[in-house]
């Protein structure tokens, strides 16, 4: 009977903190302070998040190995970005958006963009490098463009929802429970001006429910797709957005 092929994983080299320093030494011989600072944020921040959850993607062997090192103490202590490889970056990029992003960094719609300006740079430059392979690269851009395009859309539709919630002023307790639908996290269905209809994914409603209701400006930056977290409340007849906490594009 054949012996089992245990494979044992290594701490990377060059690791992502150190690709990371290699990325904004070439950056800051070409760009301005004001620039690199914005750079350096958003690769603060795209550590932060694989440090506290890109753990959840490794395989056995390379669990092993983080928690080795992550439970240690002194020398032998490492993080998530001490331990692998740029290969971890590109397949972390779309959590980094779709979650951390939006639900965990207080940011404005500048920050945003920059995020996804910055991990364009940063893909094409892993090609460069030798570090991903060029398919992996263009999933990179890609992820990229799309935020630098939508998340400051939806950090704005956010906003634009948030104070019209706060103008009408209606809470759960002066509804009806059928005039209430608690906080779910809808799927936009259909879009027109001032208007949208949503599908809850805990209400597993058979229809959409709308048209709910919305100020026309909103309705300009979201798309057809994207999750919105909010509770809805059914006031003289029309549905409309009581509470929102983030949108998420798709």
């Amino acid at each position: 009977m054949p012996a089992k092929t245990v494979k044992i994983v290594q701490l990377a080299n060059p690791t992502i903190d150190q690709v990371f320093e290699k990325f904004l030494a070439v950056q800051r011989e070409r760009l301005k302070p004001k620039t690199i600072s914005k750079y350096e944020d958003v690769l603060d921040l795209l550590r932060h998040h694989m440090n506290g959850y890109a753990y959840d993607t490794l395989s056995p062997a390379e669990s092993a190995l983080f928690d080795k090192h992550y439970n240690a103490e002194g020398d032998e202590y490492r993080e998530f970005c001490q331990l692998f490889g740029p290969d971890k970056i590109i397949e972390n990029l779309s959590s980094f958006f779709g979650y951390f992003m939006i639900r965990k960094v207080m940011a404005g719609q500048d920050l945003k963009r920059a995020a996804g300006t910055v991990t364009k740079k940063l893909s094409k430059w892993l090609a460069v490098e030798g570090y991903v392979s060029d398919a992996d690269a263009r999933v990179g851009v890609d992820e990229g463009t799309e935020a630098a395009r939508d998340l400051p859309k939806a950090e704005r539709a956010t906003q634009i929802l948030d104070h019209a919630a706060e103008i009408l002023a209606i809470y759960p307790n002066d509804l009806a429970d059928k005039d209430y639908l608690e906080f779910d996290q809808f799927t936009i269905s259909k879009i027109e001006p001032g208007k949208l209809w949503l599908e809850g994914l805990m209400s597993r409603a058979k229809n959409p429910y709308g048209p709910v209701l919305v100020p026309d400006s909103a309705t300009k930056l979201l798309r057809n797709g994207w999750d919105i977290s909010c509770s809805l409340g059914r006031v003289r007849g029309k549905w409309r957005i009581i509470e929102v906490a983030n949108i998420y594009p798709r």
